[in-house]
């Protein structure tokens, strides 16, 4: 695909959004709710749903038309790119919990919308909002389709493993009590498979899948074999980003030191440090302070953390590229999982 079919489809899919949008404000005015409330709502949806890159919803567009070798009818690609958005939606359901218990200050290079004023605490509320929008969707466009209740199990799973994936996160590493031996690359890994891999990379491949008719339990289970590991890949990308990525590149300031992230650089670092830096590590870890986190990234460089990370990438990419080439293309294609390959390998943000 060119780069002008790209931001075609890109442009395509966002309009999508704005039909959704009017549709689910449509509901609450049906209401007869105050203006004020429809108008929060709205702006909670913009503010919090479009702006980002997209790549979890645009995924299921691809793999369906890859799946059904470009034969996709205007109907087909109009509920391709409502699942698409409906991903967005679990992702901004998500984001909105995450920055408030990560106390984030940026998102996509604006505020956090519980940062927004006069929000605060209401945002818990509105990423409720956001989440119940997913299946008022899928029951005004889905409901008639032999696939529905495999739509609602897949994102009512994704949902559960994802949340699994965020408590283990919070209670291995609590803002308020910095215990670096509570941290392990088993640990890690635990966390970024549920966190992670199953919502931002097998949950648009299963949803294009049910699209395309596949209900070999065998498909789903190659699947996810080669998307959680691919989901593991992309999450130490974000953790190399949050420390070494530039904000206005990335479209955040990185703030994983400061929240006692069980990252995988922390975790790398704590293999091979030495007493004294260890020393140091736990003195500064954790901490909100701009020193503090510089004490981090210096001993990120003395342990070569970048150069280890860069390694580490391209060990991944010759061991991903190995999974897909054994794959048996009686039900999947190669090329869904190469999709993938291509959006993040080496990516910048």
């Amino acid at each position: 695909m060119t780069s002008s079919e790209k931001a075609k489809a890109k442009k395509e899919f966002e309009d999508v959004f704005l039909t959704l949008a009017e549709e689910f404000l449509a509901t609450v005015r049906s209401r007869s709710f105050p203006n004020e409330s429809v108008e929060w709502i709205k702006k909670s949806l913009y503010h919090n749903i479009p702006g980002g890159k997209m790549n979890r919803g645009l995924s299921v567009i691809d793999t369906l038309e890859i799946l059904k070798d470009g034969k996709v009818s205007s109907e087909e690609l109009f509920k391709a790119r409502i699942l698409g958005w409906c991903v967005e939606l679990l992702q901004a359901f998500f984001l909105v919990a995450d920055d408030m218990m990560d106390a984030s200050i940026t998102r996509r290079g604006n505020p956090c919308w519980y940062k927004m004023e006069g929000v605060n605490m209401i945002a818990i509320n509105d990423c409720l909002i956001i989440e119940s929008a997913i299946y008022f969707f899928l029951k005004k466009y889905f409901r008639q389709d032999p696939y529905y209740v495999d739509l609602l199990e897949l994102f009512h799973d994704v949902t559960l493993e994802t949340e699994f994936g965020q408590l283990l996160d919070l209670i291995t590493a609590p803002e308020d009590n910095v215990d670096l031996n509570k941290f392990s690359m088993e640990k890690y890994k635990f966390i970024v498979k549920y966190k992670t891999a199953f919502y931002s990379f097998y949950l648009p491949v299963a949803l294009a899948m049910h699209m395309a008719g596949i209900k070999e339990p065998t498909a789903f289970k190659q699947a996810l074999d080669i998307l959680l590991p691919l989901g593991e890949y992309f999450q130490i990308q974000d953790d190399y980003l949050d420390c070494f990525g530039l904000p206005e590149v990335i479209g955040k300031i990185g703030t994983d030191i400061e929240d006692n992230k069980c990252s995988w650089l922390i975790n790398q670092a704590l293999l091979v440090a030495t007493p004294e830096q260890r020393k140091l590590l736990d003195e500064n870890y954790g901490k909100k302070n701009p020193e503090n986190v510089s004490v981090v990234k210096e001993i990120f460089k003395q342990l070569c953390i970048e150069e280890k990370y860069k390694k580490y990438e391209e060990e991944s990419f010759t061991y991903l590229s190995g999974l897909i080439s054994q794959l048996d293309e009686s039900f999947l294609k190669k090329e869904v999982f190469n999709s993938f390959m291509n959006k993040i390998y080496k990516r910048t943000k």
